[in-house]
């Protein structure tokens, strides 16, 4: 069985990131860039089930401009068997489009199990897995936190949190699962396989040659910064408390 693994380019979960002059965005030029943290869940599960003998091969994907190679070399250093880039340029594509893209590729690939993380730090969409599962009307495990796969049944246990505590889902394969933090700790690439990851061929594909229309359906008007916490003070009294809480702040 196949397993394939979305990953995506945002800015690393580190950097403060700062919003663009114009407001059209937040600025990606000069800054560190790095795998979507729920990437890395995603991708070290579907390295463990490789491991673990119930998958032959791990197929890393990414959709967006010429810079995302950079990720998929990480995702091969990391030890995914190949990857696969669709330039889809540099605007950005919203998450149907990136569903529409996957279910192409999986139809191609004809791959068992769609393993990606629940959402990313930039947009904080949590949609498109999703959306390939409605797409492909496959069976979908959200927000994992510990994943059991029985090879001669195909099928995938999916153990997942909730407001109540833990639900557990049964899944037949093939299947799509969100990751979330919790899964695992994701492996680092030691520096001989991220020399190796550079000599490695990466698939390149468009999504004309998938069949796949990008469009948007949304327009972005402005992003802004939040506004700035106000200092705040020391009070002498309860009673002092109270007065700010209620006539201040009017939350009582």
């Amino acid at each position: 069985m196949k397993i394939m693994v979305a990953v995506k380019r945002v800015v690393d979960y580190a950097v403060k990131v700062r919003v663009k002059p114009d407001k059209s965005g937040v600025e990606t030029n000069n800054v560190k860039m790095s795998m979507n943290p729920f990437c890395e869940i995603a991708l070290e599960e579907a390295l463990r089930i490789r491991e673990s003998g119930a998958a032959s091969e791990v197929i890393a994907v990414s959709v967006g401009p010429t810079q995302c190679a950079d990720t998929l070399r990480t995702a091969l250093a990391m030890g995914a068997d190949r990857a696969v880039h669709v330039d889809a340029g540099v605007s950005p594509v919203l998450p149907l489009s990136v569903a529409k893209i996957l279910r192409a590729l999986i139809q191609v690939e004809q791959t068992g199990l769609l393993i990606l993380g629940k959402q990313a730090i930039d947009d904080d969409c949590n949609q498109t897995g999703q959306m390939v599962a409605g797409l492909l009307k496959w069976p979908q495990g959200t927000f994992a936190s510990k994943v059991v796969l029985d090879k001669e049944k195909k099928v995938a246990t999916v153990e997942r949190e909730v407001d109540g505590g833990l639900e557990t889902l049964s899944l037949d394969l093939p299947a799509i699962i969100t990751t979330d933090l919790r899964l695992n700790q994701p492996r680092y690439a030691t520096l001989p396989n991220i020399m190796k990851a550079k000599s490695k061929v990466i698939k390149k594909v468009t999504p004309q040659e998938l069949n796949v229309e990008i469009k948007s359906d949304l327009e972005v008007i402005q992003v802004t910064e939040p506004p700035k916490r106000k200092a705040g003070v020391i009070l002498s009294s309860v009673d002092e408390l109270i007065d700010k809480l209620k006539n201040d702040a009017r939350v009582l």
